[in-house]
């Protein structure tokens, strides 16, 4: 088996969503709501909702999906405010709040490479 097969994630989807679910939230403010659902179409990935509280009540949705056993690409896949608005990802406060996420959704999996690397 060479390198690359050994690296690739093992464990199994359910099991991860469980640990994603676990850990998030330690690594998010306290005041952002998160949830964590399996993705449909890739196994090896997972949907995040992140909730940002406050007046700005942005929700940003993200695809993270393992590359291999320890590292993550996280994906913006959709941006709203409050109920459904849209907002322009191009703002300075918005890419700032992206940043911090996709780095807490990395700080996750960082968290979470015991498990991840078999």
């Amino acid at each position: 088996m060479s390198d690359k097969q050994k690296d690739q994630l093992q464990l199994e989807q359910s099991r991860l969503v469980d640990a994603w679910r676990r850990v998030l939230p330690t690594t998010m403010k306290t005041t952002d709501t998160v949830t964590v659902k399996a993705d449909e179409a890739n196994p090896k990935a997972l949907r995040v909702a992140v909730g940002n509280a406050g007046h700005s009540r942005y929700t940003f949705d993200f695809l993270v999906t393992y590359v291999d056993s320890r590292e993550v690409k996280v994906e913006l896949v959709d941006a709203e405010k409050g109920e459904g608005g849209t907002i322009d990802e191009r703002g300075n406060l918005v890419q700032d709040l992206i940043q911090d996420h996709v780095r807490n959704l990395h700080e996750c999996a960082q968290a979470l490479q015991q498990e991840t690397h078999a």
